[in-house]
């Protein structure tokens, strides 16, 4: 049965949902060769474009809880991804040398997932949905 068919297809969470797992596969399939899974593969950009990122910048960016991102940190620093350095008060992270060496694999991953979703929506509908998608977000956060 495709999706337009489906008696919950005119609802935004059902939809929202369908629509979040097929991405999700696609960024899982993306980031998997790398042996990271996409949340973790984000992270990782953001602590190597900026060493000494807070976690609470972190939370900011991944739009993920302050709890999810300490256990994020968690596995990368166990894996030799990430340190975790105490600066007064604050906790910063920085990069390893090996996190450093991931980088153009990293974004060479995250391209390859654009340029799936790309195939199914178009470039122009791909652009569109996210500018949408990014649209709500915004005012459902108000």
């Amino acid at each position: 049965m495709k999706h337009g068919d489906n008696c919950y297809s005119g609802c935004l969470y059902f939809s929202s949902n369908v629509l979040a797992r097929q991405i999700g596969k696609m960024a899982d399939d993306a980031f998997s060769p790398l042996g990271l899974s996409p949340s973790y593969a984000f992270l990782l950009m953001l602590a190597n474009a900026k060493p000494g990122i807070q976690p609470k910048e972190l939370s900011a960016q991944l739009q993920l809880t302050p709890s999810t991102v300490t256990r994020l940190l968690e596995k990368l620093e166990h894996k030799g991804l990430v340190e975790r350095m105490n600066a007064g008060k604050n906790t910063q992270v920085y990069p390893t040398k090996q996190s450093e060496e991931m980088e153009n694999d990293l974004q060479l991953a995250w391209k390859r997932l654009a340029e799936n979703y790309q195939l199914y929506l178009g470039p122009k509908i791909a652009e569109e949905l996210t500018g949408k998608v990014n649209m709500a977000i915004a005012l459902m956060e108000k």
